[in-house]
């Protein structure tokens, strides 16, 4: 009889260890920071060329993404087209909408690489090399000869809670 009681029990104490340490305690992934104000930083700390700022029309023709899925978004392209350097960083509302977003920002990038293929072979390489980083609700493309360095910049506005 002891032996059973013996086993129930620790059954019992295992079960509940199981159960608290199966709730969905993830760390989630915050900024301070707007997706502007990252992008302003960025380039602060790391030269790039004169990019614009793309409008919610821009987004949707040239990225394909519906902005109404986002939180906050800043997303540059080159003003003339000499240079293949991009930036694109959103939040999303919906964690279940990341894998479309980040589909987009990979066919984007395939697009940028196709004007400089023929002509402008180091601006090709920067669009081959492209870097695509999601973090929590955030996606993050950037394409640059210095998008190491960018990376690193956006990768020290997170911290985990």
């Amino acid at each position: 009889m002891n032996k059973k009681m013996m086993i129930i029990m620790l059954i019992t104490v295992l079960s509940v260890i199981i159960t608290a340490c199966s709730g969905n305690n993830a760390p989630t992934v915050e900024s301070k920071l707007t997706a502007k104000e990252m992008a302003d930083q960025m380039f602060k700390e790391v030269e790039q060329p004169n990019l614009m700022e793309l409008t919610d029309e821009d987004v949707k023709t040239i990225y394909n993404v519906d902005v109404t899925k986002l939180e906050d978004y800043q997303i540059r392209i080159p003003v003339m087209n000499v240079h293949s350097n991009e930036l694109a960083i959103v939040k999303v509302k919906d964690a279940k909408d990341i894998a479309e977003i980040e589909a987009a920002f990979k066919a984007r990038a395939e697009a940028a690489q196709k004007p400089f293929e023929m002509y402008l072979p180091d601006q090709y390489e920067n669009a081959k090399n492209y870097k695509l980083i999601t973090k929590g609700n955030y996606v993050m493309m950037v394409i640059s000869d210095k998008a190491d360095e960018l990376v690193k910049v956006y990768e020290g506005f997170f911290a985990e809670k």
